[in-house]
């Protein structure tokens, strides 16, 4: 029986199949427990399932002489130290394909919204300013047969076209894999939506030159990763009109300070990375999880296993 401390409390059953067959330690509070805290619970444990929001970082995984599989409860793994594990000979598991339709269902719901304005719409009935109907008052974009950007090509990115699709859009789409040069999709794009894992090399890719890229009406959406997109040149591009609106689930950094200029930003739909957030999906993540960690503690290869570099 093995030890294994897990960051925080997961929907669904998975955690008791862990705990039939291992010595559980479940992170109770709401809050992430702190680097020291997380250091402090791993150093002795042989398996740990922890969330995006733990930095598994060298110094942790250096410090956790038992350490034998960690487990991330997230379709990637930019908040673990691959190399760091892989030189311990430590698996590294993650939380793919379960999650892209509830994905990619939500990056929907924020292009619909930001370009029909629906948070701003709510706001005023709310404040009692609908006080007549006006042909002139929240005018947004139409969706319907309009030019949909897909910023990378994988699961997430092919589930978006396949909805974009039934709104009769034009596609088209940019990845390592082929598609269209980056600069010909922002240019040509009424919509631009980012379906890309963070790397070295995706980290920062949309900034500056790439919003001024952009049509002035178009509708950038993020539900991937908030460092994909440079923040302050998002919050120029919103605040000066390169672009016309956004809508993002992710953010840099995440949760953000209460003051942080983006919540400021006109023309904006955000959303607390809640993407893969249905109850489907979110049982299906602790699942993978859990058998990833099960996988490792036994020996055998992960379910789903990260890849380093």
């Amino acid at each position: 029986m093995a030890r294994c401390f897990v960051t925080r409390e997961l929907p669904g059953g998975a955690i008791e199949r862990l705990r039939a067959e291992h010595e559980v330690e479940v992170w109770s509070e709401r809050l992430p427990p702190s680097p020291d805290e997380l250091r402090a619970r791993t150093r002795a444990a042989e398996g740990l399932l922890c969330l995006l929001t733990d930095r598994v970082d060298r110094e942790l995984i250096g410090a956790a002489a038992d350490l034998r599989v960690i487990s991330n409860y997230a379709v990637g793994s930019d908040n673990v130290d691959l190399d760091a594990a892989a030189e311990r000979g430590i698996p590294v598991g993650i939380t793919p394909d379960v999650l892209t339709e509830a994905t990619a269902d939500m990056a929907f719901a924020l292009l619909l919204a930001a370009a029909r304005r629906v948070v701003e719409a709510d706001a005023e009935a709310r404040r009692g300013e609908w006080v007549t109907w006006e042909p002139a008052r929240l005018l947004g974009r139409d969706v319907h047969g309009r030019t949909l950007g897909i910023v990378g090509h994988g699961r997430i990115g092919r589930a978006m076209a396949h909805r974009a699709r039934g709104f009769d859009m034009d596609v088209v789409h940019s990845s390592r894999s082929g598609g269209v040069p980056l600069e010909t999709l922002l240019e040509s794009s009424d919509f631009v939506s980012i379906h890309l894992p963070l790397t070295p090399a995706t980290r920062g890719l949309i900034g500056e030159p790439e919003l001024r890229r952009m049509r002035p009406w178009a509708v950038l959406v993020n539900t991937a990763r908030g460092a994909i997109v440079d923040t302050a040149a998002l919050v120029r591009a919103l605040r000066e009109g390169w672009i016309g609106a956004a809508g993002v689930d992710v953010m840099e950094p995440e949760p953000p300070p209460a003051d942080h200029p983006l919540l400021a930003a006109p023309n904006l739909t955000i959303a607390p990375h809640i993407a893969s957030a249905t109850h489907a999906a979110r049982e299906r993540m602790a699942d993978l999880a859990v058998d990833n960690l099960l996988a490792g503690l036994a020996g055998r290869p992960l379910p789903a296993a990260a890849q380093s570099g």
